[in-house]
């Protein structure tokens, strides 16, 4: 079913950390990576030919947006996301289900945060699907396990994801269980749609639920493994803090076929990279490096931060007024080639567009360099020299 696609990885003692190999029908992905995010089909101010020049390996697109607008019909008739929107490497495609969660109960970020913000966008979810007022036109949608299928082979993504509810933080265990039974019972419908439109350019993740609770976290994780999906993701709650996430990552690796590609959902901060990493996390993905950037937020090491709860300086502050030196003095992007902390700090206040477009570069150049020498770091058994640097 999926012999346009292989996996291959090599393990490095004493964690789970791992680097692999990871084979597309539009190229390769060397793992640990991080897949940036453009929600509607673009990374927010960013061409594809500067994203290949910062050496991003893959992108991830919004089944829920592009499904509202402007729909995936109208995409396939040009010839797919790919030609589309003019990227001829890998895409990955989540299925929709995420907006379940975010819509109408506030997102991972917000749980994590213990903010409590929900939305009238999602009306109702049903055992056929969850029913959604589009946030483009206000219509009212219907989107299901075999409709996001039928979307995201549209969309024509390499890497696209089964459909599920995204557990929302303040279900107890029993309604927690039968929220995760019942994206089992999609998951298995994404899988059957899957199969019935394979041509083999595509491989379906399936995703592990359960909340905070571990026993749920075994079973969905054993859920997942008995079926033949391509690949694994984690999604769903993830606890109330840092602390706890970690341990819900721990409990939902327990029954997984770790033989398979592991995805966590959402996550994307340097310290988490780096924990995941250590716990046999393949891929990543996040909006959090190109969302700072937009408020001038610029990812730095741990040696070049001017406060340490944070992984970035805000450029806007009044302090960099006078900073002459570059975002970073090691960095190589076009960025820190090109412009001070002082110029940009200028042009943010002067809200100029090239500051934040500037800022997303090195933020791009950050992480895509960051995970180059956690994989490096690995070879050589160095991944710790390298984390106390980066964090």
């Amino acid at each position: 079913m999926y012999s346009a696609f292989n996996f291959t990885m090599k393990s490095y003692g004493p964690t789970r950390a791992r680097s692999g190999r990871l084979v597309t029908p539009h190229g390769e992905i060397s793992t640990p990576a991080f897949i940036l995010c453009g929600t509607k089909g673009s990374v927010k101010g960013v061409a594809p030919i500067q994203l290949r020049e910062e050496r991003t390996q893959i992108i991830l697109a919004n089944t829920y947006h592009l499904f509202s607008h402007p729909g995936s019909d109208y995409i396939k008739e040009r010839g797919g996301l790919h030609k589309f929107m003019g990227w001829n490497l890998p895409l990955f495609t989540d299925s929709g289900g995420f907006q379940i969660f975010s819509l109408g109960h506030g997102s991972v970020a917000d749980e994590i945060k213990g903010r409590r913000s929900g939305s009238s966008t999602l009306l109702s979810i049903t055992e056929e699907g969850a029913i959604f007022r589009s946030y483009w036109d206000g219509s009212r949608q219907l989107l299901t396990p075999e409709k996001s299928i039928a979307v995201q082979r549209d969309l024509g993504a390499d890497l696209i994801v089964s459909f599920d509810e995204c557990t929302p933080f303040h279900l107890d265990k029993k309604h927690t269980e039968l929220s995760m039974e019942r994206s089992h019972r999609w998951e298995k419908r994404s899988l059957e749609e899957f199969r019935y439109g394979n041509d083999g350019t595509q491989a379906i993740y399936g995703i592990v639920q359960g909340g905070i609770y571990e026993d749920l976290r075994k079973r969905s994780a054993e859920f997942v493994s008995g079926h033949q999906f391509f690949a694994t993701a984690i999604g769903g709650t993830l606890g109330s803090t840092k602390t706890q996430m970690l341990e819900v990552v721990e409990m939902a690796l327990n029954g997984l076929d770790v033989s398979r590609p592991i995805h966590l959902l959402g996550i994307g901060g340097i310290s988490d990279i780096f924990n995941g990493v250590i716990r046999g996390i393949d891929t990543f993905d996040c909006v959090h490096p190109t969302r700072i950037a937009r408020h001038g937020g610029a990812l730095v090491k741990a040696t070049h931060r001017d406060c340490q709860n944070r992984e970035h300086i805000n450029l806007k502050r009044a302090q960099y007024k006078d900073d002459d030196d570059p975002i970073e003095m090691d960095c190589r992007c076009s960025t820190c080639r090109s412009f001070s902390r002082a110029y940009l700090h200028y042009l943010l206040r002067a809200n100029e567009l090239l500051a934040p477009l500037a800022i997303t570069i090195h933020n791009i150049h950050f992480m895509n360099k960051l995970m180059e020498e956690i994989r490096a770091a690995m070879e050589i058994g160095k991944l710790d020299d390298v984390r106390a640097r980066w964090c």
